[in-house]
């Protein structure tokens, strides 16, 4: 599963997750780091991306639009990039599933 790390998470997940998620980009990586939610959400689109952000929004979008792109949402409030890498690194097999899952829009990490 490739994931785009919104701006609202560390830049150093892509590195820190590259193991487990090859290929990955931060939206820094793709010079969306100003870029408006809908310019992330086609950009993932078109380039089969995951989105993984904290932020609600895509949680809505991803009520609104469906799949794709997939919106895996990060609950875990006020927490370090380590706290969010064991969470991602110990729900690999649900974000495995999640990716398999044709008709599944969003996955939520708390």
């Amino acid at each position: 599963m490739r994931l785009l790390f919104d701006q609202n998470l560390s830049p150093r997940l892509v590195q820190l997750l590259a193991d487990l998620y090859p290929d990955s980009a931060h939206v820094l990586d793709v010079g969306l780091e100003k870029a408006d939610d809908r310019a992330v959400w086609t950009f993932a689109i078109e380039n089969g991306f995951a989105i993984v952000s904290k932020d609600g929004d895509f949680r809505q979008l991803s009520f609104l639009a469906g799949a794709p792109p997939k919106v895996v949402w990060v609950r875990l409030g006020n927490c370090s990039t380590a706290d969010i890498v064991t969470a991602l690194r110990r729900r690999a097999g649900d974000l495995r599933d999640f990716e398999k899952a044709e008709e599944a829009a969003l996955l939520i990490i708390d």
